[in-house]
């Protein structure tokens, strides 16, 4: 198949199907040629990522909606008005290559439609983009439930968080210290003719100049570096594991933490690994793997430790909590569409049953990170503070100033700030 063909399966997947890109698109990009493949990641990403504004514009361009049999046909009249939008690709390639995506569908009517609606968008795409993006959804390529809970949430910040959301994320990576220092990895990579600057915040992170296959990354195979967002590099310094101490990573899938973890006390933990799905589990035995580090892994649900906790307290908990993932958003635009208004109360009732559920495991002094990668209060602050009214027992531990902002109790990064993805923290201490 064609690069085209491969995104056009895979949108049908995701938007039809409702399939997560990450689980769909890797397998289908396989076994394409590196530019190929490059190109047909970028059109999918890209397509998903301004789905509702794509769509929308189709909309006003056909003379009658388009029959669910025949979504296909209006998935690709996205990828053709995204290539000549966004991606770019000059106007004659993109409208002869959409029309022949079409032709392949066997709907011998589709090609005239596609040329027809890409044609006019060349001619009048402007005077088109203006009139759609009156309505700030459009303009943004946001779910109507999604904005209105960013403008309710962040009144002062909605416009820019928006932006920031369709805007394409760093390559970023975390440099095991206990290892090697962040400097001379950064040697490393030069010299491997790839350039990085320290993040402001984040310890441990190196920002790429441009993204790079991971089997480019020196060490990489070693477990010398992996690749994480910096927000979700804070964790680890937030829990300040001290070496020997009984620690819990509750919703431990993919790993990227659980090996974080590790790292700061140079593997010297009793560290249990908890995931509710044993097929995810594996993907954390892997990073372990690739590190040379361990850890008990166990498959089980936080909400019922009766049937997983073989006894004894946590020094520490890390509660990666289940969340919307809005906050990532940028480095997943299927969320966009796979995500509703109705599953927050569902995923916030999750959080607190996980909370109470938790919270008897860890050691009197001891000390649970909350997390989630959600911008939306109810996940976050909200949940910690209704926690907080009902446990005597939970006091607040303050965070580092130098990132996000106060939410009181917690602090939040919003999804672009310090070219980071969105993401919360709140820090408890058991009372003794």
């Amino acid at each position: 198949m064609s690069p085209r063909q491969i995104t056009l399966k895979a949108l049908k997947r995701v938007v039809i199907n409702g399939a997560s890109l990450s689980d769909v698109l890797p397998p289908l990009l396989a076994p394409l040629a590196p530019r190929d493949r490059a190109f047909a990641q970028a059109l999918a990403f890209a397509t998903l990522r301004w789905h509702h504004r794509l769509e929308a514009l189709t909309g006003r361009l056909l003379s009658k909606p388009m029959r669910d049999k025949d979504r296909d046909v209006g998935l690709v009249i996205e990828m053709g008005l995204c290539e000549l939008l966004y991606l770019r690709t000059p106007d004659y390639a993109a409208i002869q290559e959409t029309a022949g995506l079409a032709k392949s569908l066997g709907k011998p009517w589709a090609t005239g439609v596609v040329n027809a609606v890409l044609r006019r968008v060349q001619r009048e795409g402007d005077a088109l983009l203006a009139d759609l993006d009156r309505d700030p959804a459009l303009r943004l390529s946001l779910p109507d439930w999604l904005l209105g809970a960013l403008r309710k949430a962040w009144p002062e910040d909605w416009q820019a968080l928006g932006e920031a959301l369709n805007a394409q994320a760093p390559m970023t990576l975390r440099v095991d210290l206990s290892r090697i220092t962040r400097e001379a990895y950064r040697v490393r990579l030069a010299e491997a003719g790839h350039d990085a600057e320290p993040h402001p915040v984040a310890a441990s992170a190196l920002v790429l100049a441009a993204p790079v296959d991971v089997n480019q990354l020196p060490g990489f195979d070693a477990g010398l570096v992996s690749v994480q967002d910096a927000a979700a590099q804070l964790a680890a310094p937030l829990l300040d594991c001290r070496p020997g101490m009984r620690v819990l990573d509750a919703c431990a899938a993919p790993g990227g933490k659980t090996l974080h973890l590790l790292e700061s006390v140079a593997g010297d933990l009793d560290l249990t690994a908890l995931d509710v799905d044993a097929e995810r589990l594996r993907r954390v035995e892997e990073n372990l793997a690739r590190a040379g580090r361990r850890a008990r892994l166990v498959a089980g649900d936080g909400e019922h430790p009766a049937q997983w906790h073989e006894g004894g307290a946590y020094d520490r908990i890390l509660l990666d909590a289940p969340c919307s993932a809005t906050g990532v958003i940028r480095r997943h635009p299927d969320i966009k569409l796979l995500r509703k208004g109705e599953d927050i109360p569902r995923l916030a009732a999750r959080q607190a049953a996980l909370l109470e559920a938790l919270w008897p495991l860890l050691a009197p002094g001891g000390m649970l990170l909350y997390a989630t990668c959600s911008l939306l209060p109810r996940e976050n602050a909200d949940q910690v503070r209704v926690f907080l009214q009902a446990h005597g027992d939970a006091e607040e531990s303050p965070l580092p100033e130098d990132f996000g902002r106060s939410t009181s109790p917690g602090r939040q990064i919003l999804a672009g700030e310090q070219g980071m993805d969105g993401f919360y923290y709140a820090r408890l201490i058991k009372q003794t």
